[in-house]
């Protein structure tokens, strides 16, 4: 099964920080359905289009604890309580819907298991980067001079 297969696990392929991909068991995942908003035709208001996709990552058995952690650490600005929760509702049948929510359930969690970006190295500027910035800053200072009024001393 892919990504995008409604009612099946969610397969997340892998990628930085999951070497052997992920998959959340359909039962990790919780599926709401109501009605779209906006236009849509005669079916706008009878058929349930709209889709939320909801993963605890709390609960779920799908990660292990380390990867538990850092997705909660990753994601807890957004979900503070745990909850990863997606809404779909761009296509006007609900299979796209669902398709296009595990989609993007997958990012998010693939998003959010990578490791984090080595700490960056702080580092002098050459000596020659030093020279050409001064020089350029005394160019611009005699051109700037140039400019100016001559004064009484001139």
């Amino acid at each position: 099964m892919d990504v995008t297969s409604p009612g099946a696990d969610l397969v997340v392929a892998p990628g930085p920080g999951l070497r052997d991909g992920l998959v959340v068991p359909a039962a990790d995942l919780l599926e709401r359905f109501s009605r779209s908003s906006g236009p849509g035709g005669q079916g706008v208001n009878t058929t349930d289009s709209r889709v939320e996709l909801v993963l605890d990552l709390t609960t779920t058995s799908a990660l292990t604890d380390t990867q538990r952690e850092r997705a909660l650490r990753s994601l807890g600005g957004r979900y503070p309580d745990g909850r990863v929760t997606v809404v779909a509702s761009e296509h006007r049948a609900q299979l796209r819907n669902r398709a296009a929510a595990r989609q993007r359930l997958a990012g998010i969690l693939r998003e959010a298991l990578a490791p984090p970006p080595p700490a960056r190295r702080a580092t002098k500027p050459t000596r020659g980067s030093q020279r050409r910035r001064l020089a350029g800053k005394q160019q611009r200072s005699e051109v700037k001079a140039t400019r100016r009024r001559p004064g009484r001393d001139d």
